[in-house]
């Protein structure tokens, strides 16, 4: 690493006598990019070129992010490739969060794994226009052809003369020239900043802990709130009794709306006390379901003869009335809470004639539609200034916390910031939706995969399929359908939503299927691609060569069925337009299974950044691994029996085994990567400890079978 004298402290110890180097990790040049945290930061002669970029007669360069921020590194990735375009000196780069505007941006959306392949060519283009026209302004300025002009680190060079001025210096001039409507995008092979390995820009602010977040958001004056729901789902409001809580020293109004009492006061800790002394009547609204009559429902809905076909290819019924061995299987995942670092809150301020919220969302438009809706007031008079986001895996794809805080403001005609506890958002719903599959898989005599179904049912899942996603279109007679429970219990989108059970589910079956075909598990996952090519059963909605591009290189790195005493196992998954392949490497230690190490092969077109990328690839991992192992919530008549971490599990570093990650370079547009690196990870996991131990995996969370538990 290049270092200077300035990235070290020399000091002479006091016992020993030695020399003691103290590094200085923010001293980098690309770590002390700045980072402006308002529109007032902006330096002075700021000039803008378009929506993303401006330039400073001081030579900083402003891009502007506009997609929210939630640890998925996109206010890095993002400005990176403006920069590229640009051909700008990253260390002159100052990178702004945009607040919501419509107008100058597209989808300020993050979710999906769509904010990047969304982006990527508007965000070449607005670097490249830039660059363009300060190429431009440079010829002009010493009257020569724009050819002989180049960009270069922040400089515009004449290549004859050597001349070079830098972007700050012909800033002005450029903004005025007319603005071109078609540029030349760089070639890949010239990439210098994309690809490479850049520090999160907010690296320092984060970890000496800078006001980012919502929670740290404060205005002089504002009040604090905080919700009391039902404890309950399927019970509502039938009376309150406010009197002692309204006694508690700061608190200004405890209000009734909809289903919730709300408590405000002068700071979240009095608020909190006050809300604890509120006696609550509620009245059953609908059935208080509990886990045990969700299994019978499961149990009930699998044999119902009135399933939504997703998908039929072929003569299934016969293929399995003819088939020489049939494979059944079913498969179970929990509801999971989103369980963010950063629990719910957003600051709302509505007037007679304007509203202004601040705070974490993952749908800023969304959040302003769903307040003009509910306040009669027109978006055009709603401002929304997004903070960075604490997490959200989801969760804050939905915006009732939003429309909470302003429907609050409304009422106690005050600015408040309405905060939930980490008790509100375990027990407040919007949950992954709890499901049950079932497999069948026919075989011939000769192993071959003739016969395919599979049956989901979902408590208020929507489709709890995939019905086009791999095998389908490799097996000839394939069925798939599925059943829908409507629960009053709220579920929503939870990261890579539905795949991140189906994934595990329907690639531990494969490697089920696999077995009795007496086949390798990997070969067996090739040869069925090879029949998707060869002789397609329907339409083929996956790309077949790129899922074999990452099956072929997770094999290969991880030394696929060459080490003794590791059992390995095998999971590809293709969801967000991503593939990856993990190879899971289990050892048994006192007779239980340790997950010692998972190899990840991903296909997200472009890598934009080195680091952010290896980060999600090993964050979904993580995430996959511990919420297959370790989380679940389950209920009882309608309340959940989890409420915090005490007993809602979560996975400890010490379970975190090491991770190696790689990336197929094949020079396509970037196909996103913040969730498809979660979906294979619980197959890879099964498949290995199957391996060790002989014993199949079928429910989450995994940590609950035998093999985990202590022998008495």
């Amino acid at each position: 690493m290049a270092t200077n004298r300035r990235d070290f402290l020399r000091m002479t110890a006091t016992a020993g006598g030695g020399l003691v180097l103290g590094f200085n990790w923010f001293s980098s040049a690309l770590a002390e990019t700045p980072t402006v945290l308002n529109k007032s930061a902006l330096a002075a002669g700021e000039i803008s070129f378009n929506s993303f970029l401006s330039i400073s007669s001081n030579n900083i360069i402003t891009i502007f992010s506009p997609n929210p921020e939630l640890g998925q590194n996109i206010k890095t990735s993002f400005p990176m490739i403006v920069a590229e375009e640009l051909d700008a000196d990253w260390t002159k780069v100052n990178v702004l969060q945009a607040a919501l505007d419509t107008v100058k941006f597209e989808r300020q959306v993050t979710g999906g794994s769509g904010a990047v392949p969304h982006s990527w060519k508007r965000l070449r283009t607005a670097g490249a226009t830039a660059r363009q026209m300060l190429i431009q302004a440079g010829a002009k300025q010493w009257n020569v052809p724009v050819e002989e002009c180049t960009a270069e680190n922040g400089f515009i060079i004449h290549s004859k003369t050597g001349k070079k001025l830098n972007f700050g210096e012909l800033a002005e001039a450029a903004s005025k020239l007319p603005v071109p409507t078609d540029v030349k995008l760089k070639d890949r092979k010239d990439f210098k900043i994309i690809g490479t390995a850049v520090k999160n820009v907010e690296n320092k602010n984060i970890t000496t802990g800078k006001p980012l977040f919502g929670l740290d958001f404060y205005r002089e004056g504002m009040l604090f709130g905080m919700i009391q729901r039902p404890v309950s789902f399927g019970m509502k409001l039938k009376s309150v009794d406010s009197a002692a809580a309204k006694k508690v020293p700061g608190i200004v109004d405890v209000v009734s709306f909809k289903n919730n009492v709300a408590v405000v006061g002068k700071s979240t800790w009095q608020v909190m006390k006050a809300r604890k002394l509120l006696k609550i009547e509620y009245e059953k609204d609908a059935a208080l379901e509990s886990t045990a009559d969700h299994n019978k429902i499961f149990t009930d809905l699998m044999e119902t003869t009135s399933a939504t076909v997703r998908r039929k290819d072929g003569d299934v019924e016969t293929a399995f009335k003819n088939a020489a061995k049939v494979i059944k299987a079913e498969y179970q995942c929990p509801f999971l809470s989103h369980a963010p670092m950063e629990p719910m809150n957003f600051f709302a301020d509505v007037r007679a004639d304007r509203v202004e919220l601040v705070g974490p969302t993952q749908t800023p438009a969304g959040a302003r539609a769903e307040t003009s809706k509910l306040l009669g007031i027109p978006e055009d008079k709603i401002t929304l200034e997004l903070t960075r986001l604490g997490g959200g895996f989801g969760r804050r794809l939905k915006n009732d916390y939003v429309v909470e805080a302003a429907e609050l403001s409304s009422i106690v005609k005050a600015p408040i910031k309405l905060v939930w506890s980490r008790e509100d958002d375990i027990t407040g719903g919007t949950y992954r939706p709890s499901v049950r599959y079932r497999f069948e898989a026919a075989l011939d005599a000769k192993g071959n995969l003739i016969g395919y179904k599979l049956r989901g049912v979902g408590i208020n899942s929507g489709n709890p399929t995939r019905e086009n996603n791999f095998p389908s279109g490799a097996v000839d007679n394939l069925l798939i359908d599925s059943v829908e429970h409507q629960s009053p219990i709220t579920t929503g989108p939870w990261r890579a939503p539905i795949t991140n059970f189906l994934a595990y589910a329907e690639q531990a079956f494969i490697d089920e299927v696999a077995q009795a075909a007496g086949k390798d598990p990997v070969q067996f996952r090739l040869e069925l691609l090879q029949k998707a090519k060869s002789a397609p059963a329907g339409p083929i909605k996956y790309d077949i060569d790129r899922m074999e591009g990452v099956i072929k290189l997770a094999a290969e790195k991880s030394n696929w069925g060459k080490k003794p005493g590791v059992s390995q196992g095998f999971s590809v998954y293709f969801s967000h337009a991503s593939y990856v392949a993990q190879v899971c490497e289990v050892v048994m230690r006192d007779a239980k299974p340790v997950i010692k190490k998972i190899y990840a092969a991903s296909d997200c077109g472009e890598v934009i950044n080195l680091s952010g990328a290896r980060q999600q690839v090993m964050g979904g991992i993580v995430d996959g691994l511990g919420h297959a192992m370790y989380s679940q919530l389950t209920f009882k008549d309608g309340a959940t029996e989890q409420k915090n971490f005490n007993t809602y599990r979560l996975i400890r570093m010490k379970e975190i085994p090491e991770i190696e990650t790689h990336f197929v370079n094949n020079g396509i547009d970037p196909t996103g990567l913040g969730e498809p690196a979660l979906p294979p990870t619980g197959g890879a996991v099964a498949n290995a400890i199957f391996k060790a131990t002989g014993k199949r995996l079928r429910k989450q969370p995994f940590f609950e079978e035998d093999i985990f538990k202590p022998i008495s």
